[in-house]
């Protein structure tokens, strides 16, 4: 409370003192006969920008010409960010907006000031940028296999006796070689809390298990039961088959990393959902719950024959339909990362492979002849036949399926660590968290990205929860991925402080002055303080009861000594008088109120001794008290002007004292004219 008084009252001190009037002169040279009166109009006002003015800021002739090509992109930013930066500075760039007619003041007089508050982005850790730019690795099969060291016993994770800790180390060593100190790679990885059991037998076929019968009747929106039994794999779903047809089960993109949530053709499952429409086809909601109750055989329907005739009939259709199970012949056709078969030059429908594994996309070489079996389960852009296979033959000759993977599957979890190189070996970043999976599907989103207000809605909530035991100033990064059309990776800083998680965006509000001289607006830090001699004086009163109070709390206390009065409003160390807003000077009244204190001294000394003492002590340790936040300026000396007044027993005169800004709200003494 005491803080706001101060600024409050210092705020009103300051315009009182820079405000100013001038009368009004006549102009001889204006027109013959006539005597027209010069106008002026001298202010100072208090002024918070807009992002409109951070616009005017940015489109300004002048501060273009001033930004140059070096500075042009940073410039623009001030006007979309609606903050300055470290390249452009309100203090470079504030006076020529102040200048023009796009500031509601710019016809203000000569010996105007502008108190301008604004936002300033702090520079950021370097931290945020290089992980934002750092790759992301992505641990192979073959990768998981030198693990394991084996082609067909291993699993596509890491477990308690091969951890990620140990092992990532060496996999990124020979993936970057060249590694400088300070990269990070972000490694998504899948972790099994048990170890596999190799050449173990299948689990048995559950007794009394029966194919469900309701996919053929399900319509979007539909809450769902299914048991069915998993007949194709992707990396983005599967397929589930019960006696009445087969559906396809959207995952997520990670689905495929996560080693298909321990899945395999020919599990039974139960699954709960819910259904949606999508691209002509019905399938089930990423989200859906599954149970593992056993194995069978999977014995697939008579392939239907995906010909010109039977994809134009495809793509024609109204109506959503459930995935049809079927086989493909044609030409590929490979355009940057898409892959589509072409069955018949004339027709506009093409085949399109869905979810491929890696494996699949290296053996579907442009213009290969291929014959894809599968399940077709949607059109997408009214042309592409989505169908995610059960096999594919390029040649004549057979290719895995796509649920040809490691010899064991086993449950695993899909994780990202940020790791970073420290010259010597890559280790997890310290005190930098990355969303998994699992966190993503906790905060409720389909796909693993957040949007819109999402991370500040779930991030403060996730770092809660994640680290119950935090304390007061801790930091973390959080490295997330954030979709706006197309998705990047975000790494954001958020500190705890002892309360909640709060997000640091090195956003700052300042306020500055800017006065206005021969006609231009310039940057002014210094501070003038008028401090008028006599009772009652709020102004006065507030910075002479500072320097009591530190007599009081810093000399009297220590030594016992009674320089301050039994009001205690006034001192005799340095004679500063709350109660008459002023410096009493008299000898007299110093030795009477402490005779100790200047023994033997003559009046002289006294007066001279207690000047000293106002100028180097009290009255720098009242400006620290009142000011903590002044603070140096790089170039620029900062300087606080105190008008006050001072009684010498017959007269009270009045006087100018001065002082640097040498440290954040310390203050070294000038000079002083009395």
């Amino acid at each position: 409370m005491k803080r706001y008084i101060y600024n409050a009252l210092v705020t009103c001190s300051c315009i009182a003192a820079l405000s100013a009037c001038s009368e009004n002169s006549w102009n001889d040279n204006e027109l013959d006969g006539f005597e027209v009166p010069g106008i002026t109009d001298v202010k100072t006002v208090e002024y918070t920008m807009t992002n409109a003015d951070y616009a005017s800021v940015a489109s300004n002739s002048t501060n273009k010409s001033l930004a140059g090509d070096a500075n042009a992109a940073a410039l623009k930013a001030v006007g979309t960010k609606f903050c300055f930066s470290e390249q452009i500075s309100a203090r470079d760039y504030v006076p020529a907006f102040l200048g023009s007619s796009s500031f509601s003041y710019f016809t203000l007089s000569d010996g105007s000031a502008v108190k301008l508050t604004y936002r300033t982005s702090q520079a950021m850790p370097a931290e945020i940028a290089a992980i934002e730019a750092a790759p992301e690795y992505v641990v192979s099969d073959a990768d998981y296999k030198e693990v394991w060291g084996s082609e067909d016993d291993y699993v596509a994770a890491f477990a308690p006796s091969h951890p990620a800790s140990k092992e990532i180390p060496a996999i990124l060593a020979a993936k970057y070689p060249d590694a400088a100190e300070g990269d990070f790679v972000i490694v998504n990885y899948e972790v099994s809390a048990t170890d596999p059991v190799f050449n173990a037998p299948d689990e048995p076929e559950q007794p009394g298990f029966a194919l469900s019968d309701v996919l053929s009747t399900l319509n979007a929106g539909d809450d769902c039961t299914v048991n069915g039994v998993v007949s194709a794999l992707c990396v983005q779903g599967f397929v589930l088959t019960d006696a009445s047809g087969s559906i396809f089960v959207y995952r997520g993109s990670n689905f495929g990393k996560n080693n298909y949530d321990g899945l395999k053709i020919g599990n039974q499952i139960v699954l709960n959902g819910t259904v949606s429409a999508r691209n002509l086809s019905i399938q089930i909601d990423n989200g859906a719950t599954i149970d593992i109750v056993g194995t069978q055989e999977v014995t697939y329907p008579a392939a239907e024959t995906f010909d010109a005739a039977k994809l134009t009939e495809i793509i024609a259709r109204t109506d959503n339909a459930l995935a049809i199970y079927g086989k493909m012949t044609g030409n590929v056709k490979v355009s940057g990362t898409n892959i589509n078969i072409i069955i018949d030059e004339n027709i506009k429908a093409q085949g399109s492979p869905y979810g491929l594994t890696d494996d699949q996309k290296a053996m579907l070489t442009d213009g290969a002849s291929v014959t894809i079996t599968g399940y077709l389960i949607n059109v997408a852009g009214s042309r592409y036949c989505n169908i995610v296979p059960t096999d594919i033959t390029v040649a004549g000759a057979s290719a895995a399926t796509a649920s040809s993977r490691a010899a064991v599957a086993v449950a695993s979890t899909d994780e990202n660590t940020v790791y970073t190189f420290n010259g010597t070996k890559w280790l997890p970043a310290t005190a930098t968290v990355a969303l998994n999976h699992a966190d993503y599907q906790a905060m409720g989103q389909r796909y693993d990205n957040l949007q819109d207000e999402d991370p500040a809605l779930f991030l403060p909530e996730f770092l809660k929860q994640k680290y119950p035991y935090a304390k007061a100033d801790d930091a973390m990064f959080v490295v997330y991925n954030y979709y706006s059309g197309t998705t990047a990776v975000r790494c954001e800083q958020y500190t705890y402080n002892g309360t909640a998680w709060t997000l640091y965006d090195g956003m700052v509000t300042e306020t500055a002055q800017f006065v206005k001289t021969g006609g231009k607006w310039m940057y002014d830090p210094n501070v003038t303080i008028t401090l008028p001699a006599g009772k009652g004086i709020e102004i006065s009163t507030l910075y002479f009861q500072a320097c009591v109070d530190w007599v009081k709390n810093n000399i009297d206390k220590p030594t016992g000594a009674t320089y301050v009065t039994k009001y205690g409003n006034n001192e005799y160390y340095s004679g500063t008088s709350a109660f008459q807003g002023n410096v009493d000077l008299r000898a007299s009244a110093a030795i009477s109120q402490y005779p100790a204190g200047y023994e033997g001294m003559s009046n002289e000394e006294v007066v001279a001794k207690m000047k000293e003492r106002f100028e180097k002590e009290t009255f720098p340790a009242a400006l620290s008290a009142i000011h903590p936040d002044a603070d140096v300026i790089p170039g620029i000396d900062v300087i606080y002007t105190i008008n006050f007044s001072a009684y010498d027993g017959a007269t009270t005169k009045a006087y100018v004292i001065k002082y640097k800004v040498i440290a954040k709200g310390k203050f070294e003494f000038i000079e002083c004219d009395w």
